[in-house]
């Protein structure tokens, strides 16, 4: 009786563990979408559909950058909570006509945002 109580416990933990673990990797998993080449990290991301992820609780992550399955950047950034996030939103910093660095990405979800440090370092 008491080897099936303590697996019982056991198997509940890793449920709750499990869930939890999947849950975390829901919240730090987006898909953005760029209108324009950006440069993050020092790597020119063309326009188009990228999945970001990102390591870490923050609010230090380090952010990585997917397009058909394959990373094609990462960064670090500052997972900052804001309530005033209100919609999904790209925000670049425009140097000159020819270069767009990114400098956050906003999730109305979360009431999140990632903020990239100016050059992408």
């Amino acid at each position: 009786l008491e080897f099936r109580r303590v697996l019982f416990r056991s198997l509940s933990t890793f449920a709750l563990l499990f869930s939890l673990g999947a849950l975390a990797r829901d919240n730090s998993t987006h898909t953005v979408n760029f209108q324009d080449t950006v440069e993050v990290g020092g790597t020119q991301l063309k326009a188009g559909d990228y999945k970001v992820e990102w390591q870490g609780t923050g609010p230090e992550v380090q952010v990585t950058f997917l397009q058909h399955g394959n990373t094609v950047a990462s960064a670090p950034a500052t997972l900052q909570s804001d309530k005033q996030v209100t919609h999904d939103d790209v925000v670049v910093d425009e140097t000159n006509a020819n270069a767009k660095t990114l400098k956050e990405i906003d999730f109305a979800h979360q009431k999140a945002a990632l903020v990239f440090a100016q050059g992408g370092m």
